[in-house]
């Protein structure tokens, strides 16, 4: 029960968009399409979750045992930039057309807090490992349902009749707001 809980507080009640506002930069930049959108949450879940283990893996088994606390930020922030490294190469590779829809957003992965969050946050709480990778997962998720929501409002928005000073990032912004009011509606729901 305790993992099915990590999951809903990650996506739900907890979420890094909308709660802790975390990966803004991601939302707002790629959420105009919903293939790109859903593309690009499915990567940073990827990442995510890869990261969870990893540094857990760092944290407790060299940095905790050697007394190397200080080096968390330099650690994490090497593991995360190999990681999307790897992803960018396997994606140009393997998929070129999503490299292409993707563009600069891909690289820029690295520099989402969100996941050096991820890394900071499972080791701040001590979860075992299992329960690093559930959360590093649903915080993947939890982005993806909220940058997926997003690209299907800013869709629908393309067609609609907005006042001219609030077009692009005004509108995007106010509804990113109002999202985060509605998941405010989850907090009861369970807290891990």
């Amino acid at each position: 029960m305790e993992y099915i809980a990590i999951l809903i507080v990650t996506v739900l009640v907890n979420n890094f968009v909308l709660y802790y506002f975390l990966g803004i930069c991601p939302l707002i930049g790629v959420s105009k399409k919903l293939d790109a959108a859903l593309s690009m949450g499915i990567a940073v879940t990827f990442v995510m979750t890869l990261t969870a283990a990893a540094t857990w893996l760092i944290h407790r088994l060299v940095l905790e045992p050697f007394g190397l606390p200080f080096l968390e930020y330099v650690s994490y922030i090497l593991v995360i930039a190999s990681l999307v490294q790897l992803l960018e190469m396997f994606i140009k590779k393997a998929i070129p057309t999503l490299y292409k829809t993707l563009g600069i957003f891909l690289p820029l992965i690295t520099t989402n807090c969100a996941i050096l969050f991820v890394a900071l946050f499972q080791a701040m709480r001590d979860y075992g490992f299992l329960e690093a990778v559930l959360f590093g997962f649903g915080s993947g998720v939890g982005f993806t349902l909220v940058i997926v929501l997003m690209a299907g409002i800013r869709e629908q928005l393309e067609l609609s009749d907005i006042p001219k000073p609030f077009r692009g990032a005004p509108v995007t912004l106010v509804v990113a707001g109002i999202l985060a009011l509605a998941f405010m509606g989850f907090t009861g729901l369970a807290s891990a």
